[in-house]
């Protein structure tokens, strides 16, 4: 029987790479480690849990192992049992913008945890001769910081200037190093700006289309703010290209849209389906990196990447989602 394991895998990206392989019969079964955690409050306002949605369908070809990707013992443990045909490492802080974010939370997700992963892979090849045929780090387009071209490809200077794409970036060092010293294939995947159904950690585009359900006014932080984004079906999609594709192989890609757009446009869309929203602009949030598009050439050439949802139509099937799954907000 053959499988595939997915860390944080009952996450955002996490289900739909896994609803993806099951879809696609990569796998026989797809193995989650989730340690059921969250990253927002369940007691805000209008809270919603949609992990359970996320894996509706598929409970009789995934399971569900509890425990943290930091703890070395539960990755040795579920790599010797399973000995999965494919590994896709998204188990880290999900997003840069976080509550009493700290270095140390984001160095177990990113450098402890990937550590593991090759120490526990190389053991087990020298004892068993077991290997994966990929092993895939989520990394993020936050290591390049600031855009000094747009597009930006994969050699553009990665200089991040917070913990989340610092520790990404660290992270991408461990698998590159690491992986090689212990003969581990492997490859990179840098996302950017991902949305759509089942998000719950408070993106931007889930707060703007929270905000338009609930008739709120919707604050747009810099007029000329703009992002990649990157609907969740494609982002899946081209983790899995990843994993599959020879030509992959100790690479790294951008997997986006491939065209930025601000803001703005993306309340401009919602407003289509949400006459009556109300925005203002003020200005950026300094935090954030200055960012744009991102150049997906070489996943184009090297994994036939191409995405499937322009803003318009991601924006529609989510805010479809929307209408169906979020009873608890006014409408």
């Amino acid at each position: 029987m053959s499988t595939a394991m997915v860390t944080g895998g009952l996450g955002f990206i996490g289900s739909f790479i896994t609803r993806k392989l099951i879809e696609d019969n990569l796998v026989d079964k797809v193995i989650l480690l989730d340690h059921y955690g969250r990253y927002i409050s369940s007691t805000r306002e209008g809270f919603v849990d949609f992990r359970s949605l996320r894996i509706k369908g598929l409970e009789e070809q995934i399971v569900i192992e509890r425990g943290e990707a930091k703890y070395f013992s539960v990755l040795y443990n579920l790599l010797n049992n399973y000995q999965p045909k494919y590994i896709y490492h998204l188990a880290a802080l999900p997003l840069a913008k976080l509550q009493n974010l700290n270095t140390q939370e984001a160095l177990e997700g990113s450098v402890v945890s990937t550590s593991n992963f090759m120490e526990a892979l190389g053991m087990i090849k020298q004892n068993t001769g077991y290997a994966p045929e990929r092993f895939v780090y989520a990394s993020s387009s936050m290591v390049y910081g600031d855009f000094h071209a747009s597009p930006a490809n994969e050699l553009h200077p990665t200089s991040p200037k917070e913990i989340y794409g610092t520790m990404k970036l660290a992270g991408e060092h461990i698998t590159n190093g690491l992986a090689k010293y212990f003969g581990i294939k492997y490859s990179i995947v840098r996302p950017s700006a991902v949305y759509g159904p089942t998000d719950m950690n408070r993106r931007v585009s889930q707060i703007f289309l929270e905000k338009a359900i609930q008739h709120k006014k919707i604050t747009i932080h810099g007029a000329d703010e703009s992002l990649d984004f990157t609907y969740i079906k494609d982002i899946a999609k081209g983790f899995v290209l990843a994993s599959t594709h020879e030509a992959a192989i100790g690479e790294t890609f951008n997997i986006t849209f491939g065209k930025a757009h601000t803001l703005l446009d993306f309340v401009m869309v919602l407003k289509e389906h949400f006459p009556w929203i109300e925005y203002e602009i003020t200005r950026r949030d300094e935090f954030r990196p200055k960012r744009g598009t991102l150049s997906i050439e070489k996943a184009k050439r090297l994994l036939c990447f191409e995405p499937d949802y322009d803003l318009k139509k991601g924006v529609a099937e989510y805010v479809d989602f929307a209408r169906k799954y979020y009873s608890n907000l006014r409408q």
